[in-house]
């Protein structure tokens, strides 16, 4: 079932997620309508914040792109995209590493809305998988990108708080311009 995505002022975007103690079926079907809906909303992320679900859970469908390439390494070694698509993360840990690059970026809860945001390029991630597992991983590029914007979401933090305030003036309309927190930099 394609869920709807929360959009703009929409009071789970701001609410940091709740942990995830138990991965039962409720979380299960949760993460494979999350993954529907991103998909036919033609996203690569969505975080559980995104459909109205203040919990640490977000869905990842990164392609493997010529323009915007990402690597993912597990245990040291490069995982095939393919067989890892589409990925569920639970309770993540995120430690960004690596050179600050700006980036293009949209968010499925701000539709038409793009802008440059400052990220750092690489990420180590450990979380749990709806198998209940631990997985742990780095990642470049797109990739780490996306992963950086669904943790955000998972703390309350929006990608146009992460604009500059030129950029916000330039790019956001009034109304969304007001939402917008004080600038925030990439992770250092």
């Amino acid at each position: 079932m394609i869920l709807e995505i929360a959009t703009h002022d929409h009071p789970a975007l701001r609410t940091k997620g709740r942990a995830i103690e138990k991965v039962d079926a409720k979380i299960r079907e949760l993460a494979e309508e999350m993954i529907e809906t991103m998909r036919a909303a033609e996203g690569i992320g969505l975080a559980a914040q995104q459909v109205g679900r203040p919990l640490q859970l977000f869905v990842l469908d990164v392609p493997q792109s010529r323009d915007r390439p990402s690597r993912m390494k597990v245990n040291g070694k490069l995982a095939d995209f393919a067989s890892v698509m589409p990925m569920v993360l639970i309770n993540p840990e995120v430690q960004p590493f690596g050179k600050l690059r700006v980036e293009n970026e949209g968010c499925l809860s701000f539709p038409g809305l793009r802008g440059d945001i400052p990220r750092l390029y690489a990420v180590r991630v450990k979380a749990k998988t709806l198998d209940g597992e631990e997985i742990a991983f780095e990642a470049e590029g797109l990739l780490a990108r996306a992963v950086q914007h669904e943790f955000d979401h998972l703390q309350g933090i929006l990608f146009l708080d992460r604009m500059s305030a030129d950029d916000r003036l330039k790019e956001l309309p009034e109304e969304i311009r007001q939402l917008a927190r004080p600038a925030l930099v990439a992770h250092r």
